[in-house]
């Protein structure tokens, strides 16, 4: 783990290498090659480090690439609502503790709210990469599908006729937080 001080140095060195503008930048390697420097299968030349070193748009690509590749990782996450838990829960956890689906009463009706732990390993890459995110309960019906927002939640109205507590235990007991894939709902 790092210290306090050195993921302070990390992250100032790292924000005035993404912040450096250059006239006339352009990219000077394409995604292919920055891809396969990631994932390890093939080294950067000492020409390509040059231009990467000498390129902050290149840079600023490069990391996002890795930011992306870290989101592509997370699979999702599960959450069990507890046998112990009986009426109406005001939120539940995923068994990875990363994320929170909240109820809040909202004029007779019900509002939910998905919220990601920042000390989660992918929660940067996500919030930045801005991908969609859904939420189903244990029947495979969307509770909640959305972007999270800068503070990394997502809220939506309750979309079902019975109260969320009675509507997992009906439906499983469980839900599920995962990337919203293109083309699905």
């Amino acid at each position: 783990m790092h210290s306090d001080d050195e993921t302070t140095t990390r992250r100032l060195q790292e924000a005035l290498l993404l912040g450096r503008r250059k006239p006339d930048d352009r990219l000077m390697l394409d995604d292919a090659t920055l891809v396969a420097a990631l994932d390890g299968s093939r080294p950067l030349t000492a020409r390509e480090r040059a231009a990467l070193q000498a390129s902050p748009l290149t840079v600023r690509r490069l990391r996002r690439l890795a930011l992306e590749r870290r989101v592509a990782v997370w699979r999702g996450s599960h959450g069990v609502l507890r046998a112990a838990s009986s009426g109406m829960p005001e939120a539940v956890v995923t068994e990875d503790g990363w994320w929170t689906l909240h109820f809040v009463a909202a004029g007779g009706a019900w509002r939910t709210i998905l919220q990601l732990a920042p000390q989660a390993p992918f929660a940067e890459a996500l919030l930045v990469a801005r991908a969609p995110l859904h939420v189903l309960d244990g029947a495979g019906a969307t509770i909640l599908a959305g972007q999270l927002d800068a503070d990394g939640e997502c809220e939506a109205a309750w979309p079902f006729p019975s109260a969320p507590g009675d509507h997992l235990q009906a439906h499983g007991a469980t839900f599920t937080v995962a990337a919203l894939e293109t083309g699905t709902s």
